[in-house]
């Protein structure tokens, strides 16, 4: 259909992507409030065409009817798969059924699992390795091997010719709206919940892979999900004080009530941690958004974690979300932990036990039977000035 929306991003470059303003949930975790996007970019060039990712599965019809407005399907000669997850290749045996020549561009990695989930025959893969290019003719294909970003296979590509990078899930957010960054207010909360949902893990591999671009001339980045980036210095900065775990004196309170006991506890040392100066972002978790709760670790200091017992442990949201810190590996330096209990403790031992291994300090826990009493709030508020002080000590 000739009326199928696509842009032209350079000479001879184009975004044949689709938006998914309907989705809501990803990998059945991630809460998508306003939607995604599944990013594809056809390259042409004078001897040779080239697609970059495909679209998740369903939306096959309208990508094809997209890139039939530039060229025919079956005179694309590669099919580039920077990472093997559905959302970006799950069209490669629709694109494949449709064209009996093209080759797919993959890691040694890449093509194994184009193997196992997509069933690509061997003859039909050519794998390139790091640095390694593919001439289109006038456009050049230059690929950079990014591993564990954040799957084994992952690689960007790179056109040197119009300064463009394609890092597939790196740089990118969760939203419909916009082609370009500076159509979207607030992107940069849109790619810090990102990195903070998906990246932060792999910050190691976030440094390295940064590493490798930084001498890179790039005027744009074209990533897999959302805007494309025109003012690229000003994610790539971002991306680098997160990737090197950079903390703001901010400190992110999640917690979790059932008579209102653990909230008493909280609220003093919410008001002394702000009148200490310091940030402070607070999370219910029976309400909260977890992309939120991840957005905000991505540059927390410290966190404070509250949870009554249940049934000789921390309650099982409060258990979550520890788990979520574990698996998310944020670069918190400092902790406390808060817990009420009726008939019997426990939680704090079970915040203990998952928390253990982290490098993180945990300035003080404090558990009690019931409400908090005056002395216990007393306690509380010590506390908070002793984490406040760590918070605002560390440069």
């Amino acid at each position: 259909m000739s009326w199928r929306n696509i842009a032209k991003l350079s000479e001879g470059v184009y975004w044949v992507g689709v938006r998914d303003w309907n989705r809501r949930l990803f990998d059945a975790l991630i809460a998508l409030p306003h939607g995604t996007t599944y990013n594809s970019y056809l390259v042409i060039g004078k001897a040779k065409k080239a697609l970059i990712d495909t679209v998740n599965p369903g939306f096959e019809k309208e990508w094809e009817e997209k890139i039939r407005n530039i060229a025919d399907m079956g005179d694309i000669d590669y099919l580039v798969m920077n990472h093997a997850e559905p959302d970006h290749a799950g069209a490669i045996p629709y694109f494949m059924s449709m064209n009996n020549k093209a080759k797919l561009i993959t890691t040694e990695k890449g093509a194994k699992l184009a193997q196992t989930f997509y069933k690509v025959p061997s003859e039909r893969i050519q794998i390139v390795h790091d640095q390694e290019m593919v001439d289109l003719g006038g456009k050049t294909l230059q690929f950079i091997e990014a591993p564990m970003l954040h799957w084994p296979e992952t690689m960007f590509t790179y056109v040197p010719e119009d300064r463009t990078l394609f890092p597939c899930d790196f740089f990118g957010s969760h939203t419909a709206k916009g082609l370009y960054d500076d159509e979207v207010e607030d992107l940069i909360v849109y790619a810090q919940r990102y990195f903070g949902e998906i990246m932060m893990p792999f910050r190691v591999m976030a440094q390295k892979a940064l590493e490798k671009i930084k001498d890179l001339k790039i005027d744009m980045i074209a990533p897999s999900h959302g805007p494309i980036h025109r003012n690229t210095e000003r994610i790539l900065s971002a991306y680098r004080k997160w990737s090197n775990g950079e903390t703001r004196q901010k400190a992110i309170i999640v917690y979790v009530t059932m008579w209102n006991s653990t909230e008493k506890m909280i609220q003093p040392i919410t008001d002394v941690l702000a009148s200490e100066g310091v940030e402070v972002v607070k999370y219910n978790l029976a309400v909260a958004d977890i992309g939120d709760v991840a957005k905000d670790l991505v540059d927390s200091r410290a966190i404070v974690l509250g949870a009554p017992t249940v049934l000789g442990g921390a309650h099982p949201l409060a258990v979550y979300a520890t788990y979520l810190v574990k698996a998310l590996r944020p670069p918190l330096k400092y902790g406390v932990v808060l817990s009420s209990y009726g008939w019997g403790g426990g939680a704090i031992k079970h915040f203990q036990e998952v928390l253990g291994p982290s490098k993180m300090e945990v300035v003080g826990a404090l558990e009690i039977n019931g409400p908090p009493s005056e002395s216990n709030v007393k306690q509380i508020e010590e506390l908070g000035k002793a984490l406040a002080a760590k918070i605002k000590g560390e440069q």
